[in-house]
């Protein structure tokens, strides 16, 4: 771990609750510069854009699943064309050719594995999980130590809810992930993403037909 302590960061937490994902990111690169990357999933790229301002240095970690829509390969290559930023893309290691998207043991091969090697050795991770994503992030902090990647886990939008997001691609000319206008409003794997229907919860259309609702990576 770094010279923080738990205790540390769990204060720093609760300083940040007030804090912007800037003001975070600032305090982010001046104690981990060089030795952060930033894992995104590109259903949006609004920490992204933020990043690029704020440390436009990060690495950035796409979990290429094997699976994913090409809609968001096609996003993520339009973003790495118009930010420049350096891009890592995982690929699921050969264990993983028997375990298909949805099946028992799939996101451990083909996302926590390959990000687990991809965070090797950094100092800290940087992701965009929010709070009204799911029931299981309702009481996420803004910075911990991720026990399970051994390293220092920040959620500079840990505070933010769907309407900030959209409210920031409007603002900002963001590009857009597609599938969103068709009712995709939690973007994963192609095979166990579907979009939602008029009331649902968001993120029932991840894993439909299932008690899923985490991947591994935020738990």
């Amino acid at each position: 771990m770094t010279s923080m302590s738990t205790h540390n960061l769990d204060e720093l937490s609760t300083t940040f609750e007030t804090a912007s994902p800037t003001q975070i990111l600032t305090w982010a690169t001046e104690q981990f510069a060089g030795d952060m990357v930033f894992a995104c999933s590109f259903q949006d790229l609004v920490l992204l854009d933020l990043v690029m301002q704020v440390a436009p240095r990060t690495p950035v970690v796409f979990l290429d699943t094997e699976d994913h829509f090409v809609e968001t390969l096609e996003l993520v290559a339009a973003a790495q064309e118009r930010y420049g930023f350096e891009l890592i893309t995982t690929t699921p290691g050969p264990e993983a050719s028997a375990l298909p998207c949805g099946t028992d043991g799939c996101c451990g091969a083909r996302k926590v594995a390959p990000l687990k090697a991809a965070v090797k050795g950094k100092a800290a991770w940087i992701t965009a999980l929010k709070r009204c994503d799911a029931s299981t992030r309702g009481t996420a902090a803004i910075v911990s130590y991720d026990e399970a990647f051994g390293l220092v886990k920040i959620n500079p939008m840990a505070t933010w809810s769907d309407d900030d997001i959209a409210a920031y691609e409007r603002d900002h000319e963001l590009l857009v992930h597609p599938l969103i206008a068709q009712g995709y409003l939690s973007i994963g794997c192609r095979s166990t993403t579907r979009p939602v229907q008029p009331g649902e919860d968001p993120r029932s259309g991840r894993w439909a037909g299932s008690d899923k609702v985490e991947c591994g990576l935020h738990e």
